[in-house]
């Protein structure tokens, strides 16, 4: 069975949000019609506690954008966003989850942020996707939502590692780096990623 997962459709990561990916707000109408090809729909949340790690204003003079080591990983620390309870961090109001079978949230330990939605950058807990999934008989995943470098790319090479069949759509991501992305990309096909574009993925 094919799953679709909706990566992090929320405000603060659509235009005027926090940490807005440029035209993020497009590809919902996109993910509005998939859904209907789909017996089951994920959807994710980055759902941060107010002094998360990830946050610039958590370390003194350091910057969004800026580069630390946590506990051995590297984290890039971003802006204030998807504060857990906050308007920030819902779902966008124009996206449909009249269809969507689940919630995930991730990224709500205070100490390790989580671009994936399947474990913590440093793989220590899952947020119980995988077993989720299985659970379902899914054996296919089509990963879809924002932002493509970030949370899109790490969700697939987790889901390729747990040995899910892994599609990424790419007419239904946004980026918050064209450039970026283009590496990412490479990254997941390497991976055996199918990367392809939603018509094609459903044709056949």
């Amino acid at each position: 069975m094919n799953a679709l997962i909706i990566i992090d459709v929320q405000n603060d990561f659509l235009p005027g949000g926090a940490l807005a990916v440029p035209r993020g707000d497009e590809i919902i109408p996109l993910l509005n019609r998939l859904q209907g090809h789909f017996e089951l729909v994920v959807a994710t949340q980055d759902w941060h506690p107010k002094n998360h790690s990830s946050f610039a204003s958590a370390h003194r003079g350091k910057k969004p954008l800026e580069t630390i080591e946590l506990d051995g990983c590297e984290q890039v620390l971003w802006p204030e966003h998807c504060v857990q309870g906050s308007r920030g961090a819902q779902l966008a109001e124009a996206l449909d989850c009249r269809r969507v079978q689940a919630i995930i949230r991730k990224g709500t330990d205070p100490d390790i942020d989580s671009y994936s939605a399947f474990y913590d950058n440093l793989h220590r807990r899952t947020t119980g996707l995988g077993g989720f999934l299985k659970d379902h008989g899914v054996d296919c995943v089509v990963i879809t939502g924002l932002a493509g470098e970030y949370c899109v790319r790490y969700t697939a090479l987790d889901a390729r590692q747990l040995g899910f069949q892994t599609v990424l759509l790419t007419d239904a991501t946004r980026p918050i780096s064209s450039q970026d992305f283009e590496y990412a990309v490479g990254n997941l096909r390497n991976y055996g990623v199918l990367v392809t574009e939603s018509a094609k993925f459903l044709k056949n």
